[in-house]
């Protein structure tokens, strides 16, 4: 027995085992547990009915664990003569499959005719139960004056003590009595009856409760039982292998697959519910995705819950805490939802090549923004200084602007635009030196000095997103990798996809046209700098010989070292 051999197959980039026959079922609790992708889950908060993953949680714990879904097996097996009938996910069951004499027998008495039951049967069955009930004793006084004894019994109970403290002389009782009439003797006869009578009405009614309970419990181990047949493979679907997760039909999602969120022109199908935010706070970035928060409410139930979706698709440029969006759950359900947090990390490698510029654009539109904003203040304060000074004409003024004060800073300011100048004009004249392939060598070396480190991170990243961590935040023990791909991220998040349309309203350019100039101009840095490392000179053994001589021997003119060297026809006529 402990020899079974098992068949394994690639799910989602790993290795896990497969669940194919009865005979799977039946030798699960021989499976290394090591190999089970999950060893516990929640039973609430799932797709799974949580009726049937609390028939499982054998100790009621909260918690569905790897020896609780061996025991189910172990009993399904026994009372299925076919365990193959799982693998249907029906809740429905052929009676001569069942193993069971007793449940054979409860079955029977569901519908004797029948070669099938379902559980819309048996729940039929239960809601038609009914029990010879335990008479029910009648009231000892009329309802309005049981309902007025309650209401005035603390009053009573008050009048009938100040009346004995008044025969002793240490109280005086009130004009108004709650009852002309009414004496103690009667009043607690009264509430005597009132007392016994609500007694036997409880023991009666608790009784006939657990009579009928009685009798409907005939019927709950085959509603268990079809509950497991529908339930119980889908379970392991999602729990040994993650199946459902990585399958490609459409129509199936995993166990924790909540529902699909609009937002951006964008559906994140990947959207788990929150148990605990906490948790997520320290184990969801280790997942490698990128994460939208959100809080989630239907207006009409009042339902709210708290999702996580992964973006694994488009840009993140609209994306931001407060963005509002609508969530519909599995059961079709929609939710207003809003953005509360966001945990970033890179989407595509594409948009890892433009985080550098768009990152550069920001820094120079925060820039600009500053200084207009202290522009704008200062101009303020000339214009308040100026009024001030209208009304206020004895006031002490602040000393002129001088002009020499600053002239050094007025210097330096123009030394730095003639440096920029001077750079911008070697930077054309160097490129214009180049050829055309050159050209285009020098530009692929910029974008890749520029984009490169982003890019091989986000290239990086994106190989190890991982479900896994984002599971563990919500109460689950996995116990192997959930690899998010690259293309199979392109299924869990639809971007639409609209025909192209002209568009009759044409945008300003000129945003565009400064961005390209600002890239342009760090392009063209760049690409100098590459330029003068590449095409440098090298310095010879003679030049070096020579410019030590020169510096040895200072007295050596500059005429000197440049005199040509004296030829035999010059020396001949010396002579």
């Amino acid at each position: 027995m402990a020899n079974y051999k098992w068949s394994f197959a690639n799910v989602g980039g790993v290795t896990r085992v497969c669940i194919q026959s009865a005979e799977d079922i039946r030798h699960l609790g021989e499976l290394d547990k090591k190999m089970w992708t999950v060893l516990s889950c929640p039973v609430n908060g799932l797709e799974i009915s949580s009726e049937s993953l609390c028939l499982m949680d054998q100790d009621g714990d909260g918690q569905l664990r790897l020896k609780e879904v061996v025991a189910t097996a172990d009993w399904l097996c026994a009372t299925l003569k076919d365990a193959q009938s799982l693998f249907e996910k029906k809740d429905s069951i052929a009676i001569d499959n069942i193993s069971d004499e007793s449940l054979v027998a409860v079955a029977r008495k569901v519908n004797a005719d029948a070669d099938v039951i379902s559980l819309a049967d048996v729940q039929a069955a239960i809601d038609a139960v009914t029990i010879e009930a335990q008479e029910v004793p009648a009231a000892p006084l009329e309802a309005d004056v049981i309902a007025a004894y309650k209401e005035k019994s603390a009053e009573y109970a008050a009048y009938f003590e100040q009346e004995k403290l008044q025969k002793i002389g240490l109280a005086s009782i009130p004009e108004e009595t709650p009852k002309p009439g009414m004496t103690e003797k009667k009043f607690v006869e009264m509430g005597k009856q009132i007392a016994d009578w609500e007694a036997a009405k409880a023991a009666a009614e608790t009784a006939n409760a657990d009579a009928l309970a009685a009798a409907k419990a005939e019927f709950e181990p085959l509603r268990k039982l079809l509950l497991l047949h529908r339930d119980f493979y889908r379970l392991l679907r999602n729990f040994v292998t993650l199946e459902d997760f990585y399958d490609n039909d459409e129509k199936t999602v995993a166990s924790f697959q909540a529902g699909t969120l609009i937002l951006d022109q964008r559906a994140c199908k990947l959207c788990i519910r929150v148990n605990d935010l906490a948790k997520h706070d320290s184990q969801a970035p280790l997942s490698g995705m990128y994460l939208l928060y959100c809080n989630c409410e239907n207006k009409k139930t009042g339902k709210k819950l708290q999702i996580v979706a992964a973006m694994t698709q488009g840009e993140i440029k609209n994306l931001s805490v407060g963005k509002n969006g609508i969530f519909y759950d599995n059961d079709g359900l929609d939710y207003d939802a809003t953005v509360f947090k966001i945990i970033e990390n890179p989407i595509s490698i594409r948009q890892a090549f433009w985080t550098p510029y768009r990152k550069m654009a920001k820094w120079v539109e925060d820039k600009i923004n500053k200084s207009a904003a202290e522009k704008d203040a200062k101009a303020f304060d000339d214009m308040t200084a100026k009024a001030d000074a209208a009304a206020n004409p004895n006031a002490e003024k602040k000393p002129a602007f001088d002009i020499a004060k600053f002239a050094g800073i007025f210097a330096a300011i123009g030394m730095a635009l003639g440096m920029i100048g001077t750079a911008l004009a070697a930077v054309a004249g160097g490129l214009a030196s180049l050829n055309w392939w050159q050209l285009i060598i020098v530009f692929i070396c910029i974008l890749l000095v520029i984009s490169g480190p982003s890019m091989i991170m986000a290239w990086m990243k994106l190989r190890r997103r991982n479900l896994a961590p984002v599971l563990n935040a919500n109460g689950w023990a996995v116990n192997a990798d959930a690899i998010i791909s690259v293309p199979f991220g392109l299924k869990l998040t639809e971007q639409v996809r609209f025909p192209f349309t002209k568009n009759p309203v044409k945008k300003s350019p000129a945003g565009k046209i400064c961005l390209v100039i600002l890239l342009l101009i760090i392009l063209g840095l760049g690409g100098y700098g590459i330029y003068k490392y590449i095409t440098k000179e090298e310095v010879t053994a003679e030049e070096v010989m020579e410019v030590t001589e020169t510096e040895a021997n200072p007295a050596l003119t500059l005429e000197e070292t440049e005199a040509p060297a004296e030829t035999p026809e010059t020396e001949k006529g010396a002579e």
